[in-house]
């Protein structure tokens, strides 16, 4: 049976010299994106989730039902419902969490494994971490629902500093710290370090300050491994210009968007609003 898929709505080109009482365009804030991640960052599921959710019949788009989790979406000026129950633009929310050992950063795990949202409070279900920590690391995590904002943080372009302090079994030297900083390749990609810088050393184990500038996956553990060194202990303390502070494992303190805004000088919310607005209606006078 063929899957259904939304229509794509056709524009009519503007005049080039529209006649005087001609309404314009409305500017549109809407942002394409494609329906899974659109679950994903509106915090409702997983990604992989939502891929079984849309597969198996449970999402429409405009009262349409869709099977194909990478259609396009214009949010939120297309009406997406789960379960004929319509999903909502919630207030954008900027949370940092100390993440415990021992948890999986994700909204469920196949393997029953507790999550960071079976820690954090049930409204804070609709938000979605910034990067991840895997399991073994503890320390600051980013939870956000302004996807402008995750983005713009996750971006390599970007490079965004993430400072960990990192505790290794054996003495890591000083060329085996260059090493760090030169990088190493492992599975495919070349890992490496922004920065190195010794706490303690001993010939049982190296305690370092690291950090990363572009957050691949599990780097830090891969890094020493490569290196000779097993990772004992790994916590991240400061992701851009936030730090953990004196938050306690478990424990969390909401930052007001604008304010996380400003502290990666980024226009307030509303400015972006209207910014996109205009791209998005100067793109349609084009096509």
């Amino acid at each position: 049976m063929a899957q259904d898929q939304a229509q794509p709505s056709r524009l009519v080109p503007a005049a080039r010299n529209p006649a005087r009482g001609t309404p314009r365009p409305k500017a549109t804030t809407a942002k394409r994106v494609t329906l899974d991640r659109l679950l994903s960052k509106l915090g409702i599921a997983s990604r992989s989730q939502a891929q079984e959710w849309i597969r198996a019949g449970r999402v429409r788009i405009n009262q349409r039902l869709v099977r194909t989790p990478n259609i396009w979406v214009d949010w939120p000026d297309d009406v997406v419902s789960l379960d004929d129950q319509p999903i909502q633009q919630s207030p954008p929310r900027f949370i940092l969490f100390h993440k415990p050992k021992g948890v999986v950063t994700t909204h469920q795990d196949e393997k029953g494994r507790q999550t960071i949202f079976d820690v954090l409070p049930p409204e804070m279900q609709r938000l979605h971490a910034v990067g991840r920590l895997d399991q073994a690391t503890s320390g600051l995590l980013l939870l956000t629902n302004d996807s402008t904002l995750s983005s713009f943080l996750t971006d390599v372009r970007q490079q965004v500093p993430r400072l960990y302090l990192v505790t290794v079994r054996g003495e890591v030297t000083d060329e085996t710290a260059q090493a760090l900083l030169d990088g190493v390749h492992d599975q495919g990609e070349h890992l490496h370090c922004a920065s190195v810088t010794i706490q303690k050393r001993s010939g049982r184990e190296s305690h370092r300050a690291v950090t990363l500038t572009e957050g691949k996956n599990r780097e830090i553990r891969r890094l020493f491994k490569v290196l000779g060194h097993e990772v004992t202990r790994l916590r991240r303390i400061q992701f851009g210009p936030f730090t953990l502070g004196d938050l306690q494992p478990g424990a969390w303190r909401e930052l007001p968007i604008e304010a996380a805004r400003a502290q990666l000088q980024l226009p307030p919310a509303e400015t972006a609003r209207v910014s996109q607005a205009k791209t998005n209606l100067l793109h349609k006078r084009a096509t």
